[in-house]
């Protein structure tokens, strides 16, 4: 009877106690989307909050008396709310959230996996919005990635602050993702730009830097993250189309297309909202144009998704599955001609039709299990078939998984931990027609820890691979990087991580021959490693209602084992003494080599900002980039000075600045860039075979006639300037002209490949 009173009154002082309790509950949404904000830190003292759960929803138990509520996250200017609340009472009060329009709050979580600010981060990156992808009628992603401080494109290759040259489109040093997840094909390890759902992406991040600690191989020289966005709570639909027309060339002798134009369309659309628990985003896309080059036309189409569904009973889970699905053909245009009237013209030498789909499949699990922590699971299937008339049929087949956890101990300390497996299987007459595999096995974690005015991230990886019958490889990586806030605008990093990449499938195993262009193949190259070291400032500037920073980081890196393709003469060792001038031409071409320790160091300036100065709109972005690349082994395939690095230059220098005033907005885009310092000898040199007495005889063929000459002329650097004019009709349509290469200059970014000529651009796009 004793016990039964005590649990008695043990029950109802517990009752009273929580009577005692007040109830606040609400949903924080961001104030422009109307979107639920998930994670968003609601409190009254540093240790008395809650944060928001997958719905954007809150519960925050308070006892009786009077309260400031703040709301924080990052990104978004914080709220606060003063309430009076009394025993017993269940308030509801819902907040929505205003993004900060300054450029240092930008939110990026390539960095960490997870939301950053851009000034808290410790390793140098750039940011494209949407906005600039649309208003400068981006077609293919690299296009946008090329207007980046540091980075440059040649053929599909991306380059960060010098870190590649030109590799025939296989093997790629920079990580393209999407959603942090890899977006290279299986076989060759390339970015296919133009397969990416330009119409729903939220965000472009890119990390100029060794980033394999998180990311694994590829991500040597840096990553570009392509983030896309889920629906709001408003629905949208969103229609673009355009049509365009390439002008005459500046010099009327490499016109070869008579005097019909060229001219080249495309459209996109895009729907997304919510149905009740139900994520629903699907795109569309296609794009034709016969080309400025002779035998170089395209056409694609493209379709995409993006569903999501959040478990209204199992709190804080959801699932999903994101698909991209493209068929595109046309003509590959690989060298001129020649360098006179024929720049514009293929070569007889290289003439190939293709065939071509691609398709992702990424089914994904994410819970968040109570407030601060995270459980994912990710897959992506990355299906590839090419189809063409020149024996060099591929079917690429790759499978990719991911599981990471997330906890944030405090909101100083975020740990991050995961185990990632890849496998991928190429059967194909370009890789010898044979049935080539490999699988890679990697372990990551990484902790960011916030100290007062420090930012600190430690991170490490190990990675093992396996590429057919060798043996399975394995090394570990670590990183390290520190931000500290000099003052309440200036901040200094530094950081120091370690990269590698293994070789592609299509690096070592590639045999096949485009008319009288081989590829030799070459089954002992050994994986590649670095490092590269930064020390940067960042300071950030406000001018009336403009905000903006300058960037300055000095930059090292160095690699050995390093990965090059070079174009020359590949002789069996059988034949190194032929005197046969069809043996010399046979064995001409491309081969990839492990050229040894290279080093590359710089300084990286870039400037940004956003806002309004006397009632006009102004964004802003420009850069300068200088490197000196150099190796440390003499290179005689190099056609000039033997220390420098092939298809690299000193400086370049990128600007785009846009001015809106009322409902009209005016953009212009500038790229600079110092002349290729040192590209293969053989590209200019003709085709030589030793004759009976031991020396040297020059044929008198090339395989890019006039290449020398041209680059004689053209040794001053190249740039190019674009612009636009935007007139706003309403508040759901945009007419847009855009100009491409406003001064008609001819302009060559790699060997045998001229630039497009001006193009001129009418697109229109409407939202509702």
């Amino acid at each position: 009877m004793k016990k039964a009173l005590l649990i008695v009154l043990i029950c109802f002082w517990g009752f009273v106690g929580y009577a005692q309790k007040a109830s606040i509950k609400g949903g924080v949404t961001d104030s422009k989307t109307k979107e639920t904000m998930v994670g968003v830190n609601v409190f009254v003292t540093e240790k008395q909050g809650v944060t928001t759960d997958i719905f954007g929803n809150y519960v925050l138990e308070l006892a009786p008396g009077k309260y400031t509520i703040t709301y924080k996250f990052v990104g978004y200017a914080s709220a606060k709310r003063n309430v009076d609340v009394k025993a017993g009472d269940m308030k509801t009060l819902n907040i929505a959230l205003e993004e900060e329009s300054k450029v240092l709050d930008e939110v990026v979580v390539s960095a960490g996996r997870f939301e950053q600010k851009l000034s808290d981060i410790t390793v140098s990156m750039e940011v494209i919005k949407p906005q600039m992808l649309e208003n400068t009628n981006t077609r293919s992603l690299e296009t946008a990635i090329q207007q980046v401080p540091g980075v440059m494109i040649q053929d599909d290759q991306a380059s960060i602050r010098g870190g590649s040259g030109y590799s025939y489109g296989a093997g790629s040093r920079v990580l393209l993702t999407v959603d942090e997840m890899p977006m290279l094909t299986g076989a060759d390890g390339a970015a296919k730009w133009w397969f990416l759902p330009l119409e729903n992406i939220e965000q472009v991040e890119v990390i100029k830097g060794a980033s394999s600690a998180l990311f694994g191989s590829s991500a040597l020289n840096g990553v570009v993250n392509v983030r896309t966005g889920f629906p709001s709570a408003t629905p949208l639909t969103k229609f673009s189309m355009y049509s365009g027309y390439y002008d005459n060339p500046e010099r009327s002798e490499i016109k070869w297309w008579g005097n019909t134009q060229r001219v080249f369309t495309g459209a996109s659309l895009l729907h997304s909202h919510k149905v009740k628990n139900f994520d629903i985003v699907v795109g569309a896309n296609v794009f034709s144009d016969p080309g400025y080059r002779e035998f170089d036309a395209e056409q694609r189409v493209g379709l995409n998704t993006k569903l999501r569904y959040r478990f209204k009973n199992v709190p804080g889970l959801s699932i999903g599955i994101n698909g991209n699905y493209m068929t595109r053909s046309g003509n590959s245009y690989l060298l001129w001609g020649n360098g006179t009237d024929s720049v514009y013209r293929s070569s007889p030498l290289f003439v190939q039709k293709n065939e071509n789909t691609y398709l992702t499949l990424d089914p994904y699990m994410v819970y968040f299990k109570g407030e601060r922590s995270r459980h994912s699971l990710r897959v992506r299937y990355f299906g590839v078939n090419n189809m063409n008339n020149t024996n060099q049929n591929n079917k690429d087949d790759l499978w990719f998984g991911e599981y990471q956890y997330q906890r944030h101990f405090s909101k100083s300390f975020t740990w991050t931990i995961g185990a990632t497996g890849s496998y991928s299987e190429s059967s194909a007459q370009l890789y010898g027609s044979a049935h080539h595999y490999s699988a890679s096995l990697g372990l990551y974690t990484q902790g960011d820890i916030k100290l007062g005015r420090f930012n600190v991230s430690v991170g490490g990886r190990w990675e093992g691979y396996k590429l057919d019958q060798d043996a399975f490889h394995s090394m570990p990586v670590f990183r390290t990087g520190l931000n500290y806030q000099l003052f309440e605008h200036s901040f200094l990093r530094g950081s120091f991580g370690l990269g590698f990449r293994y070789p592609t499938i299509a690096e070592r195993y590639t045999t096949t021959s485009a008319g009288t262009i081989k590829i030799f193949p070459n089954p002992v190259l050994e994986p590649e490693q670095g490092w590269n070291a930064e020390l940067g400032i960042k300071q950030g500037f406000k001018i009336l209602n403009w905000s903006g920073y300058i960037d300055i980081a000095g930059f090292w890196t160095e690699y050995s084992n390093m990965i090059e393709f070079s174009f020359g003469q590949h002789f069996p060792d059988s034949l190194a003494n032929s005197t046969d001038l069809n043996t010399a031409i046979y064995y001409t071409g491309f081969k990839a080599f492990n050229v040894g320790h290279v080093q590359i160091s710089g300084l990286d300036i870039s400037i940004a900002g956003r806002g309004s100065i006397y009632n006009l709109g102004v964004n802003f972005l420009a850069g300068y980039t200088y490197t000196n690349p150099i190796t440390l082994k003499a290179d005689s395939t190099a056609s000039t000075h033997s220390t420098i690095l092939k298809y690299r230059n000193y400086g370049s220098l990128k600007a785009d600045v846009e001015v809106s005033y009322k409902k009209l907005s005016i953009g212009m885009g500038l790229i600079y860039f110092s002349n290729i310092i040192n590209i293969d000898k053989a590209f200019e040199d003709d085709v030589t075979i030793r004759n009976n007495s031991g020396g040297e005889y020059h044929t008198g063929i090339y395989f890019l006639p006039g290449l020398k000459d041209y680059r004689h002329s053209h040794n001053d650097g190249e740039y190019v300037l674009d612009g636009r004019i935007a007139w706003q009709i309403n508040p759901n349509s945009r007419f847009t002209i855009v100009v491409k290469n406003i001064l008609n200059r001819e302009y060559m970014i790699r060997p045998g490949d001229v630039q497009a000529p001006r193009s001129f651009v009418l697109q229109y796009n409407f939202k509702m």
